[in-house]
C-alpha cells in the first residue's frame, strides 16, 4: 500500500460531483472516487476529455457487446493517462511560486515529512546541495489514487437487444466491477450500501484483486460500513475467498451526502470505540482465515497481514474534528465530502446549482424520500429536480420519463423492472390509489408519497452535462445530495482554500452556530427516531417494540460514552467542550421526552 500523502480523501459524490474529481485533484497526491453507476454519463465524459487530450475517440454505444464494462474500461484508462501526463508535467516544474510543484508541497499538511523536506529546500543556501534535494523531493511525491465506487444495490439485470436476460455478469454492478477490473489503475474499489454476494464473489474472477509475492495489490477492495459487525461478516466474506480488505471506511448513518443508511440508534462515536478497541482482532482474525482460503487456492500465503487501514467520514467540519479523529482513534485517514460541493476546482456543480448550494441553512437541508430505493435520501429544497418534479404534478403528468434505468428495479405491476420516480409507475400507482376510495387525508398522504420520488440516476449527472457544454437530446434538471453539514459552509473556495481549511491553515466556517459532529447526528438520530415511531403508531407489534426498544437503548448508550469523551477533547477550548456537554444533556432530555410521550413503542 503506498504512503499516505494527505491525512484526507475526497469520497463518491453522487454520479456527476466526482466524476472526474481526479483529473482536478490526483496530480496534487489526493486521493478520490469515481462513481460507476452512469455508464452514459461515464462515455460522454470520455468523449469530453479525449476532444480536449486531442486524442481520437471511438464510440462505444449500447449496441456493442459488453459496452457498459467497456465503457468503464476506456474511460478510467483515459483518466489514467491525463493523471499521469499532469503528474509527470508537474515533477518537471520548477520549484517558483505558483508552479504546479510548488502548489503540491504548499497543499500538504504542516506535520508532512514531504512539507518538512521542502522547506529544508528553500532555505539550502548550498545550490549543488539544493538541486540535489530538489531531485529528492521530486522523486518522493506521488499522485492521488484514482478510486472507483459500486453501490451495491444497484445490481440490475439487463437484457440483449432481443429482449433476452443476460447472463449475470452482465448485471449493472458486475459489469462495473469487470469494467474497473480490466483497467489499467492501481488504486481502490469501494464497495457501499452492504452486501452483495453475487458481485462480491464475482471479485475472484480478476488477478488484480489478489496479493502478489511481495504482498502487495494492485486494485485493493475498501468496504464503506457503519459498524463493525458488518466489517467482520463482509471482511470474512472476502477473507474465505483469499481476498484482503485494505480499508475499512465508517461513514455516518445520517450526518452525510447521498443516501442515509440508519444504524439501530448506533451512533459514530461508540462504532469508532470499537473498532478502535477492536483493530487487532479484526486484523488477526482475518488474516487467519485469509491464509486458509489462499492455501486451499494452491496460492502464496503471508506470515504477516497486509495493511489494514482505518478510514471514518460523515459531518467533519474543522480541523480539530479531524485531528481528534485521527489522533484519538488511530484513523488513517479522514473522508471530506459535502464542503467540496462548493469547491469547483475538485468537483462538478453546475452555477446554478453552486448558488444555491452556498446559499443553503439548515433549513434547506433535509433527508427525504425521494430515492426510488426507498433509502432516505440527503436533499437540498428547491434543486432544479425537486422544482421540475413538482411540475411535472401540476401539468398532470406525474413522474420523469426513465431514460436510464439504473434503478428500475420495481415489479409490482410489470414483469420486467419499472422505476418508481418514472411515469409509467406512478400512473399505475396513482390508478390503484384513486380505486381504493380513501379519505381526503389518507389519499393525500399515499399520492405524496407516490410523487416524492425523483429521477436521480439521471438527474445526478446533470451538473457535468451543463458545465462541460455535453450535446444531448435528453432533458435533465440537477439533484444534488449534500449532507447536513453544508449548512455551515457558504463561500466557493478553491482548492487550496479548502485544503487550508481541513489543515487548521484558515477557516471556511459560516456565522451559523456549528454543533459538533457527534452532537449533530444524535440530534437527526432522535429526530429519526420519533418520526419513525410517527409512521408505526397505527401498526405497532412486538416485533417494533423490540425495535425501538434497542434503538432507545444504543442512543442511551451513546449519550453516557460521550458524556466519557468531550472532557477528552483537550485541543479544544474549556467553553467548546462545555458547550458540547450543554448540548449532550438537551439531547438527552429530548430522548426522555419522546421515550415518555411514545411509550406504547417501549418496552
Amino acid at each position: 500500500m503506498k504512503n499516505l500523502i494527505h491525512t484526507f480523501h475526497i469520497p463518491v459524490m453522487g454520479t456527476a460531483y466526482s466524476i472526474d474529481t481526479p483529473v482536478k485533484v490526483a496530480r496534487y497526491g489526493i486521493d478520490s472516487v469515481i462513481s460507476l453507476v452512469d455508464d452514459t454519463l461515464i462515455e460522454q465524459m470520455r468523449e469530453f476529455y479525449c476532444k480536449q487530450e486531442k486524442e481520437t475517440y471511438t464510440p462505444i454505444t449500447t449496441h456493442d457487446e459488453d459496452y457498459r464494462a467497456r465503457r468503464i474500461t476506456a474511460y478510467l484508462d483515459l483518466v489514467n493517462r491525463i493523471v499521469q501526463r499532469q503528474f509527470s508535467e508537474l515533477k518537471q516544474s520548477a520549484f517558483e511560486p505558483g508552479s504546479e510543484i510548488t502548489k503540491y508541497f504548499e497543499m500538504l499538511p504542516e506535520d508532512s515529512v514531504l512539507k518538512a523536506a521542502w522547506r529544508h529546500m528553500l532555505s539550502c543556501p548550498d545550490p549543488k546541495l539544493k538541486t540535489d534535494l530538489q531531485k529528492n523531493l521530486r522523486d518522493s511525491i506521488k499522485a492521488g489514487d484514482i478510486n472507483v465506487n459500486i453501490m451495491t444495490k444497484l445490481d440490475r439485470n439487463n437484457f440483449d437487444n432481443q429482449g433476452a436476460l443476460l447472463p449475470a455478469e452482465f448485471s449493472d454492478a458486475l459489469s462495473a466491477l469487470r469494467g474497473y477490473a480490466k483497467s489499467s489503475l492501481e488504486s481502490a474499489i469501494v464497495f457501499s450500501a452492504g452486501i452483495n454476494r453475487r458481485l462480491y464473489t464475482y471479485v475472484e474472477q480478476f488477478k488484480d484483486f489478489y496479493a502478489d509475492a511481495t504482498g502487495d495489490i494492485k486494485k485493493r477492495i475498501i468496504l464503506k460500513v457503519s459498524d463493525f459487525r458488518s466489517s467482520i461478516v463482509q471482511g470474512k466474506f472476502f477473507a474465505k475467498k483469499g481476498l484482503w480488505i485494505s480499508e475499512y471506511r465508517i461513514e455516518s448513518g445520517l450526518n452525510c451526502g447521498g443516501h442515509a443508511f440508519a444504524t439501530e440508534g448506533f451512533l459514530m462515536g461508540p462504532i469508532l470505540e470499537e473498532f478502535r478497541t477492536k483493530r487487532q482482532q479484526l486484523t488477526d482474525e482475518l488474516h487467519k482465515i485469509y491464509n486458509e482460503a489462499l492455501k486451499l487456492k494452491n496460492k502464496m500465503t503471508f506470515p504477516k497481514p497486509h495493511e489494514l487501514h482505518i478510514t471514518a467520514q460523515g459531518g467533519i467540519g474543522t480541523f480539530l474534528e479531524d485531528k481528534f479523529l485521527r489522533t484519538h482513534y488511530g484513523l488513517n485517514t479522514t473522508g471530506w465530502a459535502t464542503p467540496f460541493l462548493l469547491c469547483p476546482e475538485a468537483t462538478n456543480v453546475d452555477a446554478i446549482t453552486l448558488e444555491k448550494l452556498a446559499r443553503a441553512g439548515e433549513q434547506d437541508l433535509y433527508v427525504s424520500n425521494v430515492s426510488p430505493l426507498g433509502v432516505p435520501f440527503n436533499n437540498l429544497k428547491d434543486s432544479l429536480s425537486d422544482i421540475e418534479k413538482g411540475q411535472n404534478v401540476m401539468r398532470g403528468r406525474p413522474g420523469s420519463a426513465c431514460h436510464k434505468g439504473h434503478l428500475a428495479t420495481n415489479t409490482e405491476f410489470t414483469d420486467e423492472g419499472i422505476c418508481t420516480a418514472g411515469r409509467q409507475y406512478q400512473k399505475l400507482k396513482i390508478d390503484e390509489l384513486n380505486a381504493l376510495g380513501l379519505n381526503e387525508a389518507e389519499y393525500k398522504r399515499r399520492f405524496d408519497d407516490i410523487i416524492a420520488k425523483a429521477c436521480i440516476c439521471h438527474d445526478l449527472g446533470q451538473p457535468a452535462v451543463i458545465n462541460y457544454c455535453i450535446s444531448t437530446n435528453i432533458p435533465g434538471f440537477t439533484a444534488v445530495c449534500p449532507g447536513p453539514n453544508l449548512a455551515y459552509f457558504s463561500k466557493v473556495a478553491s482548492l487550496k482554500e479548502m485544503i487550508d481549511h481541513i489543515y487548521g491553515r484558515a477557516n471556511l466556517l459560516n456565522d451559523t452556530p456549528r454543533p459538533n459532529m457527534f452532537i449533530k447526528e444524535l440530534g437527526m438520530y432522535l429526530d429519526y427516531l420519533k418520526n419513525d415511531i410517527l409512521r408505526s403508531l397505527e401498526s405497532l407489534n412486538e416485533s417494533k417494540i423490540k425495535y425501538f426498544t434497542e434503538f432507545k437503548n444504543n442512543l442511551q448508550e451513546g449519550i453516557e460514552y460521550y458524556r466519557q469523551l468531550f472532557p477528552q477533547m483537550v485541543e479544544e477550548s474549556l467553553e467548546y467542550r462545555t458547550k458540547c456537554l450543554n448540548d449532550l444533556e438537551n439531547c438527552h432530555q429530548k430522548l426522555l421526552n419522546i421515550i415518555k410521550e411514545f411509550s406504547p413503542a417501549f418496552n
